[in-house]
This record gives C-alpha cells, structure tokens and sequence, in this order.
C-alpha cells in the first residue's frame, strides 16, 4: 500500500495538499474525488514519484519512493498523466512496446517473451485488431485503451492515471472504467484514478479517496461513501442518492446521484 504521512506541498506561498496521514491500498480500484484546485493531480504526482514533497513521507510498501531510481519505480508503479505525451508516427504495437523500456532499456536485448508479453497486453485492452494503426488515428476511446495496454506492458503491480475519461464521450467513459475495473478485479492489478463524475466513482470504485482545499475528508471503502450527508458536503452543493432504475450486480452501489442545487 501506499503511506503518507505529514506531507505538505506549498506553491506560491499557498499550501495546495496537506495530509496528516494516509494510506491507499494497491490491490483496490481508487478513485480520487475533490473538486477543481482541491490536490487530487498533486497527490498523484507524489504517488507516482513525478515530484517529491516539500515536506513529510510517501511510502510504498513501507520504502520511501524517493529512494528509487526511475526504472525501479517504473517496475512498481506505471503512471498515465492527464496530458498523453507526444505519440506521432507510433503505431499501437510501438506505443505498447515502449512499456518494456524499465525491463530492458533502450539497448537492452529484447526477449521473446517481451513479444508475448506486448500481444497479451494488446489483447486484454482489445486494440489487437488495430496493432499495426497509427495512435493519433484512433478514436479517442481506441487511444485510451492504447495507452492501458502500454501501462500493462509495462508489467507494474500498480496503474496510476489522471483524469483518463475527460476527453471521452460517456460511453467511451464507462467502456474505459469497465476495462479497469476488469483488470484490477479479474488480472490483480492495483488501479488508482482520478475522476470528475461521481456516478462512475460509485459505480466502479472499490476504495475511495475524497480532496477537499488540500485536506482529506474522506478515505475508505465506496460503499462508506454511499451517503447523501457526505456527498452534499464534499462538493457543497445539495446531492440526493436514487435507485439505479437498471441495478448492475459488479457495481460496488445501486444507487445513482442527482445534483439537487
């Protein structure tokens, strides 16, 4: 699991992310909820080892994360920012293939099993029929999936991604949180992410944890925040919880949530 402890990160004399302490587990689907500016990206880049922070402890598995080097990280830990690096002229099969890079380097010698371990990514993520496509073509649904199975390639126990569904449409959305609900629950894949959309949280999330001005204001399983009091007080506006008129049996809650303001 991950452990912070009095971690704080200060940015033009304002304190952005404060946390006593904390501690987000790697074998559950997270989902990191807070309002704009509230430090969900903050935290993720501390998660991620992206930046260190000014003060105080982040750990995995009880080792400091700034005591790895990149590529031992990269072992541990594959990160999806919001913004996608640059892909032009890749094709899938090459995007995915850059996930080997922490396993052998760009002169490593490649093995066959790298290939193996390429083909069973593209196949788990379903971008096999478009191998040989070029990425800036794809849908953006398609793109997506691309860059999950380079996360995979990468053979890391823990996949961080910030913000993976704001540039999708709402099928591609929940299409995308499906896939990652399907490898943490069916491939053990440790999976944390941001999102904006409260009802794919409660729909996908098996961990949650909430941002609020910097702080935690909550941090457990999902079905702990299934509660209209700490909804309306998290996002400040008034938010009241229905049946979901079609219940899915893989949702971690039935329920739907309608903004009342």
């Amino acid at each position: 699991m991950f452990t912070l402890s009095n971690v704080e990160m200060v940015r033009g004399g304002r304190t952005i992310l404060s946390v006593d302490e904390l501690t987000i587990p790697t074998d559950k689907l997270t989902i990191v909820l807070g309002h704009n500016g509230s430090g969900k990206s903050t935290l993720m880049s501390l998660l991620s080892g992206q930046q260190d922070p000014d003060k105080g402890l982040v750990q995995l598995n009880d080792q400091d994360i700034s005591r790895f080097d990149t590529k031992a990280l990269a072992k541990q830990v594959a990160f999806l920012p919001q913004k996608l690096p640059a892909s032009a002229g890749l094709t899938v099969r090459e995007l995915v293939r850059l996930g080997r890079f922490p396993w052998r380097g760009a002169l490593g010698r490649w093995r066959k099993e790298d290939a193996t371990i390429i083909d069973d990514a593209m196949e788990k993520t379903g971008v096999t029929p478009f191998a040989d496509a070029l990425v800036d073509e794809l849908s953006g649904g398609e793109r997506q999936r691309a860059w999950v199975a380079m996360l995979l390639a990468q053979e890391s126990p823990v996949l961080i991604l910030d913000e993976p569904t704001s540039a999708l449409d709402i099928q591609h959305q929940y299409q995308l949180m499906a896939l990652l609900a399907e490898l943490n629950q069916q491939q053990g894949c440790g999976v944390i992410v941001i999102l904006h959309d409260l009802n794919l949280a409660l729909r996908y999330a098996t961990h949650i944890v909430a941002l609020k001005q910097g702080h935690i204001a909550f941090s457990g399983p999902a079905t702990e925040l299934d509660d209209e009091q700490r909804l309306s007080s998290l996002y400040q506006t008034p938010i009241k919880l229905i049946d979901h008129p079609h219940p899915n049996h893989d949702s971690t809650t039935n329920k739907v949530a309608i903004v009342c303001a």
